[in-house]
């Protein structure tokens, strides 16, 4: 057959019409999960590079065998609404999936409405105001590892009960600090506690704690509630130790406390300090066995509830898609989460977890003491499991959240 001029051209031709043809159908078969999370900020052990991983290991134990690949994307927000919210709608609108983690609840609120104008699918693990399943649910989002009134109730509840019935505050000045005190504050005066007063903290902006800590020393309070997180909870707890306000009998309720944070504050000044999680690395043969996978991606550091619940949510929504299939899942992001709440989450780490209407998943809450060093037997062996509160019992109840999707 004789190669002419005009045959090649056509033969070009036909190879660059194919070539976009077979990348559609590779981007119509892939599904993207976007892991949005603070990288390089006050909550990076907490969250960052180890959520993504926890993604990661979900995505390689799901497998190859479903029919559908499996991309996952991260990138920093930085702890900034402006720019959490500019990642996700650039996310969504070039086909991202799912976006997952986002901590920081100012950042978690913004990308909760982008997700709710895009119809995407939202798991929130990383953020803990009680609001995304509150008066601000929407029903493209779940909230899926904690949040402050599971929080406010279980670490709150517990010093109340020991008798620290007079508190004052140092509260992280946004929007998860605001609810982690509010929150409390309710569980204190409900059990018959007083409130002697609050000090707004800058977020993200100090490190330095003192003034605060000593004009709450001033009020002469039992218990120093600290709604804080990340770095500005290990600050004051260390800070506090310099100036010896706990051997004055105050008590420090750390309200979101993190094994991580324990790590780095060490269990000398640590010891002793109460603090409420939903997952515990080595709480069984399976949770251990996972955290050993997990830890060769992080060998610097041991997961949290957080990172559990990137693996968790990442796990349940690639179980969902394959259910529906790829097309019907990128069809509607409300679909997609209403079939995710339809079917029980089930995992080696939390077992079987229901989800309700509102998107809030329900789960037990472990408080937790923090051992002394005498009492650890090895790295990263922190807590004691001192009480275990059931699902049924751990969350705001669903008829209190004024949560519009449940709303009459």
């Amino acid at each position: 057959m004789e190669l002419t001029r005009r045959s090649v051209l056509a033969g070009a031709a036909a190879a660059t019409a194919i070539a976009p043809l077979s990348r559609a159908r590779a981007q119509a078969n892939t599904i993207k999960i976007g892991v949005l999370t603070d990288m390089s900020g006050t909550y990076r052990d907490n969250t960052g590079p180890t959520s993504v991983a926890a993604t990661r290991e979900a995505v390689a134990e799901f497998g190859t065998s479903h029919g559908f690949t499996v991309e996952v994307l991260d990138a920093d927000h930085q702890n900034k609404p402006d720019v959490g919210s500019n990642i996700a709608r650039q996310w969504y609108d070039q086909g991202v999936d799912l976006i997952l983690d986002v901590p920081t609840s100012s950042v978690g609120l913004a990308v909760n409405q982008i997700a709710k104008e895009k119809n995407k699918a939202y798991i929130n693990v990383g953020s803990a105001t009680a609001d995304l399943t509150g008066a601000q649910c929407a029903a493209t989002t779940i909230h899926w590892a904690y949040d402050t009134y599971m929080l406010a109730k279980s670490t709150g509840g517990a010093m109340v009960r020991a008798g620290g019935d007079s508190w004052y505050f140092i509260t992280a000045d946004y929007a998860f600090g605001h609810a982690l005190e509010r929150d409390t504050m309710a569980f204190v005066r409900a059990a018959g506690g007083r409130i002697l007063g609050n000090v707004r903290t800058p977020f993200p902006g100090t490190s330095d704690f003192s003034s605060f800590l000593l004009q709450a020393q001033a009020a002469r309070p039992k218990v120093i509630g600290l709604a804080n997180a990340g770095g500005d909870t290990a600050n004051c707890v260390k800070q506090a130790a310099e100036f010896g306000i706990t051997r004055g009998g105050i008590k420090l309720a750390a309200l979101l406390l993190f094994i991580n944070d324990i790590n780095g504050i060490g269990l000398q000044t640590a010891k002793g300090l109460i603090c409420t999680e939903t997952f515990y690395w080595t709480m069984n043969d399976k949770t251990r066995a996972w955290t050993q996978r997990v830890v060769r991606r992080t060998p610097t550091n041991y997961p949290n509830m957080i990172h559990a619940g990137c693996y968790s949510g990442a796990l349940h929504f690639l179980k969902t898609v394959a259910d529906m299939g790829v097309p019907a899942a990128k069809a509607s992001g409300v679909d997609l989460v209403n079939r995710m709440k339809a079917r029980p989450s089930e995992d080696d780490l939390f077992g079987r977890c229901e989800i309700r209407a509102d998107g809030r998943r329900l789960l037990p809450s472990y408080l937790l003491e923090v051992k002394s060093p005498e009492e650890s037997t090895g790295p990263w062996d922190y807590y004691k499991v001192a009480q275990t509160t059931p699902a049924n019992e751990a969350f705001r109840p669903l008829a209190e959240g004024n949560c519009p999707l449940v709303r009459g």
